[in-house]
């Protein structure tokens, strides 16, 4: 017995470790302002909008484009088309006013079926004018400020900048959930990146060097896999070269977009996400990934231990569960300004015993299962 009261001392003593570097690299990420004078106004810059069915959102997605305080002859906006097949590029073409907005249609790349927006960012880089290339998503709505706050995040030593990304809240209990989850996804990839351990990020605001991606090789190496075209790139770019990878934390660089509206599109894009963690080439990385996975697997493991063997290990299970949800507090409240408008004591108690079998759940499947994205089956 006495043994696995080690082991579970071991794993939590791991992922409170871990939740300390977050907010160790929370201390060290500087906000760059517009007058930092990193950059100067003459950059071109691309960015790169890859889509798919997304009649419902894109119109919204192009007005906020349209609305960036940037001049239009220094950057351009190519929207990939990704096979759509509703009126996503009618909508598209009838509504861009900006002569530096251009729609172009992405080819299949025959042997790579899994790898679409991949495929699709990788067209739109090979079409491309800047050397800096930012990337969001179609259903998302960007910041008018969003060119001029990343692109003095920007130096000769930096090729890549991750930017913060928010969940827009409809005040339900279950966009709540998510929104608090994924703030914490953000604000844990923001502070890996200032602790020096650039692990996640998101596809929906990042920006990075063209130069650099085709230094490292861009997607050559993960096109086969249906996700990654955000995490894998920058840990590619940190572990590989010796630019620095960054992390915005400047509300004006904020990329906005709505949760998903149902449990089953929630399920899969969790799905998607966990499914490249054991493609990390930092194998590390994949032992930290796996460390977490016990810990949290130790929980139901001291339930059930609990019933049926002693009960010290019910005890051990609440105070491992106590200082987990401390720490990831004290994460959360360290982005609350930037993502969240309010920390709702109840909503994040909620969301805290639901962290655990989601985490399970999703990273189980996300090994083992295949899962569906835009209207596609893609198998992991």
């Amino acid at each position: 017995m006495m043994f696995w009261f080690l082991v579970i001392s071991l794993l939590t003593i791991y992922y409170i470790s871990f939740l300390f570097v977050i907010l160790y690299g929370f201390t060290k990420l500087k906000k760059v302002n517009n007058k930092a004078g990193l950059v100067n106004n003459y950059e071109f810059i691309s960015i790169l909008i890859p889509f798919r069915n997304e009649s419902a959102n894109i119109l919204n997605n192009l007005q906020s484009i349209q609305s960036i305080n940037y001049d239009v002859n220094k950057f351009e906006v190519i929207y990939i088309n990704d096979h759509s097949t509703d009126d996503s590029v009618e909508i598209l073409k009838a509504n861009i006013k900006n002569e530096n907005i251009r729609v172009i249609n992405c080819v299949t790349i025959k042997g790579f079926e899994q790898g679409h927006k991949k495929i699709a960012v990788n067209y739109g880089i090979n079409n491309a004018k800047g050397e800096i290339i930012f990337t969001t998503d179609a259903d998302c709505i960007v910041s008018p400020e969003w060119i001029n706050t990343i692109l003095f995040y920007f130096d000769k030593n930096t090729a890549f900048v991750s930017g913060p990304v928010k969940f827009i809240s409809n005040n339900t209990l279950w966009f709540k959930l998510q929104q608090l989850e994924f703030a914490g996804l953000v604000l844990a990839g923001g502070g890996l990146i200032g602790a020096g351990r650039p692990t996640i990020c998101n596809a929906a605001n990042i920006a990075f060097k063209k130069s650099v991606f085709f230094e490292v090789g861009g997607y050559s190496d993960n096109m086969n896999l249906s996700s990654g075209d955000d995490e894998l790139l920058m840990q590619k770019i940190n572990s590989t070269t010796n630019y620095d990878v960054k992390f915005c934390n400047n509300p004006l660089a904020v990329v906005s977009t709505h949760p998903n509206n149902t449990i089953n599109e929630f399920y899969n894009q969790r799905k998607r996400w966990a499914s490249k963690g054991t493609h990390y080439k930092n194998k590390f990385l994949v032992l930290a990934l796996i460390l977490i996975y016990l810990f949290f697997l130790s929980f139901p493991v001291q339930i059930i231990t609990g019933i049926l063997i002693n009960k010290y290990f019910i005890l051990s299970m609440v105070l491992s569960f106590f200082v987990k949800s401390f720490f990831e507090f004290l994460i959360i409240k360290k982005g609350k300004d930037i993502l969240l408008n309010k920390i709702e004591l109840k909503v994040f108690v909620f969301a805290e015993l639901l962290h655990i079998p989601y985490i399970l759940l999703a990273g189980f499947l996300g090994l083992f299962g295949n899962f569906k994205w835009k209207e596609r089956k893609l198998k992991r």
